[in-house]
């Protein structure tokens, strides 16, 4: 299995370089040549297997350059009862109108970027061993993935973690979890401004080559590509998890920002998985659900994206939204490149004569939420199944009840635990968030965290310090 980029100026690569590399030197994303399919006899095999066992038959298809018993055994030390709380990994539960919700953040950080994160620092500090090599990870996060990766990567060889943050945006629990972090290894960097800013700086230091390779930077954010191979295997488990037979079909709801876990589903839907609809949930910034209503996509800046309740997806440039682009267009990375040199401008592009081929080729449809929805939702899960949801579940519950066809099965992905979401909790149940044990006074703890303007050369001269 070899890789391209979303842009068509990338010779392949093995997957252990992709994973290395962030960017790829044009400044498209990677994907594999083509995704590898899987028939009902596969699906059969697959559906009691544990979920350890589930992700290694499945990222084996696209890790073909790492030898089988390494790849298990990076597996079998990831997803385990010890780090996920039980031996489901990512049980259901199921809502009295029989939507269920896919429960993704029982990991240390209490999100679902711990699915993948967990395996993306042992897999980082495999293939480093292997190579000899140091790595230098310079990331951008709304809010858990930022926490997912400093957990994941806290004490490994050969890494640093260069983390990006909006400053003061995200919620107090989810800055305690970064900042207070003292890992001589970790170093949490606060930006004024958007999650876009951000991302536009870790996407300006990924495209300065030289810089790159000298100071040996990777990422952990979306963009790379074994996060969304990771979070393929949760799409198949929630499949077999809520359905008794592979002759049924689900829909799966998905909150969504930067489009690294819809994108997920997207891949697991083009590999084989019988999967009806992919449906995208946005809150107020909702740059994805216009586009998937009218074709337009138009990102905003930082002065047009909102700061929500739902923090993790106040994003209005979303980065792997590239990945599907790529498909929709049939491949052609000549035509991807085009309309991202639109993007940098700041014109957005119009693909509204594919809006029928989105629906019924890709399957994906799209709604979104408001503050109002969120409470309003929060407090009918509650009182009418008795389950707390955060923030950003509750935007996808709310769109899910709104788009759902006669007879449908609708997969929602939880995304965090409410206790990350405290204030909003309380103004919609008047109470406090269930927080799990081991996160008492957490926000009391010492922070340790630099704050600068938005700008990357500043962001490179301290990265440079930091590593002499």
């Amino acid at each position: 299995m070899k890789y391209i980029s979303t842009r068509g100026g990338m010779a392949p690569l093995s997957f252990s370089d992709t994973i290395l590399m962030g960017l790829a030197p044009d400044g498209g994303l990677a994907l594999p040549e083509s995704y590898p399919q899987v028939g009902r006899a596969q699906l059969d095999a697959w559906r009691d297997l544990s979920y350890a066992e589930l992700a290694f038959e499945i990222i084996r298809l696209f890790a073909t350059d790492i030898p089988q018993a390494d790849l298990k055994a990076i597996l079998d030390r990831t997803y385990t009862a010890e780090v996920y709380g039980s031996v489901a990994i990512t049980p259901v539960k199921r809502l009295h109108d029989g939507l269920v919700i896919l429960e993704l953040s029982n990991g240390p950080t209490l999100a679902f970027k711990d699915m993948a994160m967990q395996f993306l620092g042992n897999l980082f500090e495999y293939v480093l061993a292997k190579k000899g090599e140091q790595l230098n990870i310079v990331g951008a996060t709304s809010g858990d993935t930022g926490s997912a990766a400093e957990y994941a990567m806290r004490g490994k060889q050969g890494i640093n973690v260069f983390m990006l943050s909006p400053d003061g945006l995200m919620s107090p629990f989810q800055r305690a979890q970064m900042y207070s972090l003292q890992d001589a290894n970790i170093h949490n960097i606060a930006i004024k401004g958007m999650f876009d800013d951000c991302q536009d700086i870790v996407k300006a230091v990924q495209n300065d080559h030289a810089f790159k390779s000298q100071y040996k930077i990777g990422t952990v954010n979306s963009i790379n590509w074994a996060r969304v191979v990771a979070q393929v295997v949760y799409y198949f488990k929630g499949y077999f998890n809520a359905t008794s037979s592979n002759d049924e079909q689900v829909s799966f709801c998905v909150p969504s920002g930067n489009f690294g876990n819809v994108c997920a589903g997207h891949i697991a839907r083009q590999m084989g998985l019988p999967v009806q609809r992919l449906i995208v949930a946005t809150n107020e910034n909702d740059v994805l659900d216009e586009f998937f209503k009218t074709g337009r996509y138009q990102p905003r800046g930082t002065a047009n994206t909102w700061v929500t309740s739902s923090p993790s997806m106040d994003i209005s440039k979303a980065s792997n939204f590239e990945r599907f682009v790529f498909d929709l267009l049939g491949r052609d990375g000549a035509a991807v490149a085009a309309l991202w040199a639109e993007v940098d401008a700041g014109r957005g592009f119009d693909l509204g004569d594919k809006l029928a081929q989105m629906r019924e080729q890709f399957g994906f449809v799209s709604g979104k939420s408001s503050h109002a929805d969120r409470l309003a939702t929060i407090r009918t899960v509650d009182a009418e199944d008795q389950v707390v949801v955060d923030t950003h579940t509750a935007d996808g519950i709310k769109v899910a009840r709104e788009v759902r066809l006669p007879g449908e099965t609708i997969v929602c992905l939880e995304t965090a635990l409410p206790a990350k979401f405290a204030d909003t909790i309380r103004e919609a149940l008047n109470r406090d968030a269930p927080r799990p044990a081991g996160f008492e006074g957490l926000e009391d703890l010492p922070q340790k965290v630099t704050v600068f303007n938005a700008d990357a050369d500043a962001v490179k001269a301290y990265v440079r310090q930091a590593l002499g």
